[in-house]
């Protein structure tokens, strides 16, 4: 359990949760990841017979992190020590970690509704929103990703490599799991107001953006590829439409709808880069794929694709120049010209950096 400050409540979470284990004769400890209290809680832990781990690096992830890691348990089952967890009846959790689940989250919403027990943000805009967006974006049937009350196999937990200090730590550890095809399911629990009456750490607005943030950033293909594909698809059609059946009082969109292709193909570009770099720093498992995209595409076919759109934009260019057409007729074909000669320049930029990091991955 993480703790910050927490005398209020602590005492009440490691005495159910020490009568959970010997009411159900499991051999086990309690790990209390303290976050640099200042209220007395590490004593009154100790004082209980947990074990505290000092935690230096400020977060709610540092300390959940640091009392997991420190656990030497075959099982972990982490909660807050806020005693909203019902810490006295954890059985369906050991039991799934039993089957050979790797990780077992709690469902507050299919547990027994007790008044007051989550803020009404929480339980009808943020928690439903966010885990929605987590399964749509990580394939997971996870219906509360931000459950404190969780079980997890110790040898999963290890191969998560797990990073966030803050809040977003609760969508990182679902997230990493499902991209690493571990064994998932949820169990229902039931939560409980707060026993503490000081303001929990929890912030609304800025720890909800926290991991909106994390979950966009951990998939690529939703914060870049798609939206690009969609934009580019848009912008090429209306581009196409323009240029074909131009109307005088439609061609003032032509400057509009091209420079969208460029933008749309700047969000393709920047899925693989981000999605190489965040691979080779370990932030996101390799997946399956993956070296398929350096197999597929090398800088020399980088190159020649786009010395040829180079080369085409730039003769369509020039007979825009030289051509003795109307204004009219120049128009609709210098600016799409235009566009593809940039966008032959960004694929060649693109293809020898994306060719570095590929130097970058064979090298490690």
């Amino acid at each position: 359990m993480p703790c910050l400050n927490e005398a209020e409540t602590i005492e009440s979470c490691i005495a159910k949760a020490l009568n959970f284990l010997k009411e159900n004769n499991i051999s086990g400890e309690v790990v209390i990841g303290d976050n640099g209290s200042t209220d007395g809680s590490q004593n009154l832990a100790l004082a209980l017979g947990a074990r505290v781990v000092d935690v230096k690096e400020k977060g709610y992830g540092s300390a959940s992190r640091g009392a997991i890691e420190a656990a030497q348990g075959k099982y972990v089952i982490t909660a807050d020590t806020d005693d909203s967890h019902d810490l006295e009846n954890l059985m369906p959790f050991v039991k799934k970690l039993r089957e050979g689940y790797d990780l077992v989250m709690g469902n507050r919403f299919k547990g027994e509704k007790i008044e007051n027990s989550m803020p009404f943000l929480h339980r009808y805009l943020g928690n439903p929103v966010l885990s929605f967006i987590g399964n749509l974006f990580f394939k997971t049937k996870i219906n509360d990703f931000h459950c404190g009350l969780r079980g997890i196999n110790k040898k999963a937990y290890q191969t998560l490599d797990l990073k966030s200090t803050g809040m977003e730590f609760a969508s990182e550890i679902v997230v990493k799991a499902s991209m690493l095809n571990l064994k998932i399911t949820e169990v229902p629990t039931t939560v409980f107001p707060a026993g503490r009456t000081r303001k929990a750490h929890l912030r609304t607005f800025p720890d909800g953006w926290r991991h909106l943030r994390f979950l966009l950033l951990y998939s690529p293909k939703w914060l870049f590829l798609f939206p690009g594909l969609l934009l580019l698809l848009i912008a090429l059609i209306a581009t196409v439409y323009l240029v074909v059946k131009p109307e005088d009082n439609l061609i003032k969109w032509l400057p509009v709808s091209s420079s969208l292709i460029l933008i749309g193909f700047q969000f393709i570009l920047f899925y693989a880069l981000t999605k190489i770099y965040a691979t080779n720093q370990n932030l996101i498992p390799r997946g399956k794929n993956y070296n398929n995209l350096f197999k597929y595409f090398t800088l020399e076919k980088g190159l020649l694709v786009g010395f040829l759109m180079i080369l085409g934009g730039s003769a369509s260019l020039i007979y825009c120049f030289l051509a003795e057409t109307s204004s009219f007729e120049v128009l609709k074909l210098l600016i799409p010209s235009a566009i593809f000669t940039a966008l032959g320049v960004q694929l060649i930029l693109f293809s020898f950096f994306f060719s570095i990091l590929g130097l970058v991955d064979k090298k490690e």
